[in-house]
Protein backbone atom coordinates (compact mmCIF):
# COMPACT_ATOMS: atom_id res chain seq x y z
CA UNK A 1 0.00 0.00 0.00
CA UNK A 2 1.45 3.27 -1.24
CA UNK A 3 1.17 6.03 1.67
CA UNK A 4 -1.48 8.86 0.78
CA UNK A 5 0.24 12.25 1.49
CA UNK A 6 -2.42 14.97 2.24
CA UNK A 7 -1.25 18.78 1.90
CA UNK A 8 -2.04 21.39 4.40
CA UNK A 9 0.00 24.13 3.77
CA UNK A 10 2.76 25.58 1.43
CA UNK A 11 5.60 23.20 2.63
CA UNK A 12 3.53 20.92 5.53
CA UNK A 13 1.52 17.57 4.74
CA UNK A 14 0.45 14.72 7.01
CA UNK A 15 1.68 11.12 6.23
CA UNK A 16 -1.94 8.51 6.56
CA UNK A 17 0.11 6.02 7.26
CA UNK A 18 0.42 7.08 10.71
CA UNK A 19 -2.04 9.87 11.24
CA UNK A 20 -1.33 10.37 15.45
CA UNK A 21 2.47 10.76 15.02
CA UNK A 22 2.00 13.27 11.90
CA UNK A 23 -0.24 14.98 13.12
CA UNK A 24 1.81 15.05 16.87
CA UNK A 25 5.36 15.98 14.83
CA UNK A 26 3.48 19.16 13.44
CA UNK A 27 2.09 20.31 15.90
CA UNK A 28 5.47 19.89 17.60
CA UNK A 29 6.81 22.05 14.81
CA UNK A 30 4.80 24.58 14.82
CA UNK A 31 4.53 25.10 18.64
CA UNK A 32 8.12 25.31 18.44
CA UNK A 33 8.18 27.68 15.98
CA UNK A 34 6.39 30.14 17.84
CA UNK A 35 3.11 29.46 15.33
CA UNK A 36 1.29 28.64 18.57
CA UNK A 37 1.50 30.80 21.38
CA UNK A 38 1.43 30.39 25.37
CA UNK A 39 -1.67 30.08 26.64
CA UNK A 40 -3.34 29.60 22.89
CA UNK A 41 -5.92 26.88 22.92
CA UNK A 42 -5.35 23.87 20.35
CA UNK A 43 -9.35 23.26 19.65
CA UNK A 44 -9.65 19.82 18.39
CA UNK A 45 -12.35 20.05 16.23
CA UNK A 46 -10.67 22.95 14.38
CA UNK A 47 -7.30 21.39 14.24
CA UNK A 48 -9.46 18.27 12.93
CA UNK A 49 -10.99 20.35 9.84
CA UNK A 50 -7.57 22.17 9.34
CA UNK A 51 -5.18 19.08 9.22
CA UNK A 52 -8.19 17.44 7.16
CA UNK A 53 -8.68 14.76 9.23
CA UNK A 54 -10.47 12.74 11.68
CA UNK A 55 -10.93 14.20 15.07
CA UNK A 56 -9.52 10.73 16.66
CA UNK A 57 -5.50 11.35 15.62
CA UNK A 58 -6.10 15.13 16.50
CA UNK A 59 -7.18 13.84 20.09
CA UNK A 60 -4.49 11.19 20.10
CA UNK A 61 -2.29 14.11 19.09
CA UNK A 62 -3.22 16.36 21.84
CA UNK A 63 -2.50 13.39 24.53
CA UNK A 64 1.26 13.32 23.28
CA UNK A 65 1.71 17.00 23.30
CA UNK A 66 0.55 17.17 27.09
CA UNK A 67 2.43 14.30 28.12
CA UNK A 68 5.88 15.69 26.59
CA UNK A 69 4.63 18.78 28.62
CA UNK A 70 4.07 21.35 25.22
CA UNK A 71 0.75 21.53 26.18
CA UNK A 72 -1.77 21.45 29.17
CA UNK A 73 -4.95 20.08 29.93
CA UNK A 74 -7.40 22.22 31.32
CA UNK A 75 -10.59 20.50 33.04
CA UNK A 76 -13.79 20.84 30.80
CA UNK A 77 -12.22 23.49 28.77
CA UNK A 78 -9.35 22.00 26.23
CA UNK A 79 -5.96 22.01 25.36
CA UNK A 80 -3.84 24.81 25.16
CA UNK A 81 -0.20 26.06 25.07
CA UNK A 82 1.23 26.13 28.27
CA UNK A 83 2.07 29.67 29.95
CA UNK A 84 4.10 29.95 33.04
CA UNK A 85 4.99 32.36 35.52
CA UNK A 86 9.16 33.42 36.21
CA UNK A 87 9.03 31.45 39.68
CA UNK A 88 7.55 28.09 38.13
CA UNK A 89 10.18 28.33 35.32
CA UNK A 90 12.78 28.87 38.03
CA UNK A 91 11.46 26.27 40.66
CA UNK A 92 11.72 23.51 37.91
CA UNK A 93 14.92 25.11 37.09
CA UNK A 94 16.01 24.34 40.31
CA UNK A 95 14.54 21.12 40.77
CA UNK A 96 16.07 19.87 37.50
CA UNK A 97 19.82 20.79 39.25
CA UNK A 98 18.82 18.38 42.25
CA UNK A 99 17.10 15.74 40.31
CA UNK A 100 19.76 15.49 37.51
CA UNK A 101 22.19 16.04 38.78
CA UNK A 102 21.14 12.86 41.42
CA UNK A 103 19.99 10.71 38.24
CA UNK A 104 23.60 11.13 36.77
CA UNK A 105 25.50 10.22 39.79
CA UNK A 106 23.45 7.18 39.83
CA UNK A 107 23.44 6.49 36.58
CA UNK A 108 27.62 6.79 36.46
CA UNK A 109 26.92 3.26 38.33
CA UNK A 110 23.96 1.56 37.53
CA UNK A 111 23.89 2.28 33.97
CA UNK A 112 23.97 -0.44 31.74
CA UNK A 113 26.26 -1.36 28.28
CA UNK A 114 22.94 -1.07 26.09
CA UNK A 115 21.80 1.84 27.52
CA UNK A 116 25.43 3.34 27.46
CA UNK A 117 25.39 2.70 23.41
CA UNK A 118 21.77 3.99 23.58
CA UNK A 119 22.98 7.55 24.60
CA UNK A 120 25.62 7.96 22.62
CA UNK A 121 23.91 7.43 19.48
CA UNK A 122 21.34 10.28 20.64
CA UNK A 123 24.54 12.52 21.06
CA UNK A 124 25.71 11.53 18.00
CA UNK A 125 22.69 12.06 15.96
CA UNK A 126 22.08 15.47 17.38
CA UNK A 127 26.00 16.68 15.88
CA UNK A 128 25.20 18.01 13.09
CA UNK A 129 21.38 19.27 14.21
CA UNK A 130 21.94 23.01 13.67
CA UNK A 131 19.31 24.18 11.54
CA UNK A 132 15.81 25.91 11.55
CA UNK A 133 14.22 22.67 9.86
CA UNK A 134 15.80 20.06 12.57
CA UNK A 135 14.77 22.08 15.41
CA UNK A 136 11.86 19.72 16.45
CA UNK A 137 14.25 16.98 16.09
CA UNK A 138 16.80 18.41 17.95
CA UNK A 139 14.28 19.19 20.77
CA UNK A 140 12.86 15.54 20.61
CA UNK A 141 16.42 13.99 20.79
CA UNK A 142 17.29 16.38 23.40
CA UNK A 143 14.58 15.35 25.91
CA UNK A 144 15.40 11.14 25.30
CA UNK A 145 18.82 12.08 26.18
CA UNK A 146 17.71 13.25 29.68
CA UNK A 147 15.22 10.78 30.29
CA UNK A 148 17.62 8.06 29.57
CA UNK A 149 19.71 9.22 32.30
CA UNK A 150 17.12 9.73 35.11
CA UNK A 151 15.63 6.41 33.88
CA UNK A 152 19.92 4.68 33.84
CA UNK A 153 19.56 5.84 37.61
CA UNK A 154 17.56 2.44 38.38
CA UNK A 155 15.44 4.87 40.69
CA UNK A 156 12.02 4.44 39.71
CA UNK A 157 10.58 7.46 42.13
CA UNK A 158 13.21 9.20 40.73
CA UNK A 159 12.48 8.48 37.02
CA UNK A 160 8.84 9.53 38.11
CA UNK A 161 9.40 12.61 39.62
CA UNK A 162 12.00 14.14 36.87
CA UNK A 163 9.67 13.32 33.80
CA UNK A 164 6.82 15.53 36.24
CA UNK A 165 9.94 18.48 36.35
CA UNK A 166 11.18 17.78 32.81
CA UNK A 167 7.77 18.24 31.59
CA UNK A 168 7.35 21.63 33.52
CA UNK A 169 10.91 23.66 31.99
CA UNK A 170 9.56 25.80 29.55
CA UNK A 171 12.77 24.08 27.23
CA UNK A 172 10.51 24.41 24.07
CA UNK A 173 9.81 28.37 24.78
CA UNK A 174 14.37 28.88 24.49
CA UNK A 175 14.37 26.59 21.44
CA UNK A 176 11.14 29.00 19.73
CA UNK A 177 13.33 31.59 20.97
CA UNK A 178 16.05 30.72 18.68
CA UNK A 179 13.75 29.71 15.70
CA UNK A 180 12.94 33.33 16.09
CA UNK A 181 16.28 34.09 16.48
CA UNK A 182 18.37 31.79 13.69
CA UNK A 183 21.94 33.64 14.07
CA UNK A 184 21.77 31.54 17.91
CA UNK A 185 20.93 28.42 16.47
CA UNK A 186 24.46 27.21 15.31
CA UNK A 187 26.65 28.62 18.62
CA UNK A 188 23.92 27.35 20.97
CA UNK A 189 23.60 23.90 19.59
CA UNK A 190 26.89 23.32 19.31
CA UNK A 191 27.70 23.84 22.68
CA UNK A 192 24.59 21.42 23.82
CA UNK A 193 26.64 18.91 21.68
CA UNK A 194 29.90 19.19 23.31
CA UNK A 195 28.08 19.22 27.00
CA UNK A 196 25.84 16.38 26.30
CA UNK A 197 29.02 14.97 24.65
CA UNK A 198 30.95 15.30 27.82
CA UNK A 199 28.30 14.04 30.28
CA UNK A 200 28.38 10.93 28.34
CA UNK A 201 31.86 10.45 28.86
CA UNK A 202 31.44 11.26 32.16
CA UNK A 203 28.93 8.22 32.68
CA UNK A 204 31.12 5.90 30.72
CA UNK A 205 34.16 6.03 32.84
CA UNK A 206 31.70 5.64 35.50
CA UNK A 207 32.77 8.42 37.56
CA UNK A 208 29.83 9.60 39.75
CA UNK A 209 31.42 13.11 40.80
CA UNK A 210 32.49 14.06 37.20
CA UNK A 211 29.10 13.26 35.75
CA UNK A 212 26.98 15.12 38.22
CA UNK A 213 29.60 17.68 37.51
CA UNK A 214 28.80 18.43 33.98
CA UNK A 215 25.11 17.67 34.35
CA UNK A 216 25.15 21.14 36.98
CA UNK A 217 27.45 23.23 34.05
CA UNK A 218 24.66 21.63 31.38
CA UNK A 219 21.51 22.33 33.43
CA UNK A 220 22.96 26.22 34.74
CA UNK A 221 24.26 27.27 31.39
CA UNK A 222 20.27 26.69 30.76
CA UNK A 223 19.70 29.72 33.23
CA UNK A 224 21.54 31.83 31.38
CA UNK A 225 18.88 31.60 28.39
CA UNK A 226 15.93 31.64 30.97
CA UNK A 227 17.41 35.06 31.80
CA UNK A 228 18.19 36.19 28.11
CA UNK A 229 15.61 34.39 26.26
CA UNK A 230 12.43 34.76 28.12
CA UNK A 231 13.38 37.72 30.67
CA UNK A 232 13.51 35.87 34.14
CA UNK A 233 15.20 37.53 36.61
CA UNK A 234 18.55 36.91 37.10
CA UNK A 235 18.15 37.70 41.11
CA UNK A 236 14.73 35.27 41.30
CA UNK A 237 17.66 32.27 39.67
CA UNK A 238 20.20 33.41 42.02
CA UNK A 239 17.87 33.60 45.13
CA UNK A 240 16.57 30.34 44.31
CA UNK A 241 20.00 28.87 43.76
CA UNK A 242 21.67 29.75 47.06
CA UNK A 243 18.57 27.64 48.70
CA UNK A 244 19.74 24.48 47.39
CA UNK A 245 23.16 25.26 47.36
CA UNK A 246 24.39 22.76 49.83
CA UNK A 247 22.45 19.95 47.96
CA UNK A 248 24.83 20.54 44.79
CA UNK A 249 27.85 20.45 46.24
CA UNK A 250 30.30 17.86 44.71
Amino acid sequence: MVDEIVPITEGEWIVKRSLKDSVFNLLHERIVAGEYLPGEWLRQEDLALQLKVSQTPVREALDLLVSVGLAVRVPYRGVRVPEWSAEEMVDAYVLRLILESAAARMASCNMTVEQLETLEKIVEQTRGLITLDAMSLQRQLNKRFHLLIAEASANSQLFKLYQMVSNQFPDWRLYEYMFRHPELLEENLRREYGEHRAIYEALAAGEPDEAAAQVLLHIRNLSRELVEYLGVPQSLIQEKEQQVEQMLST
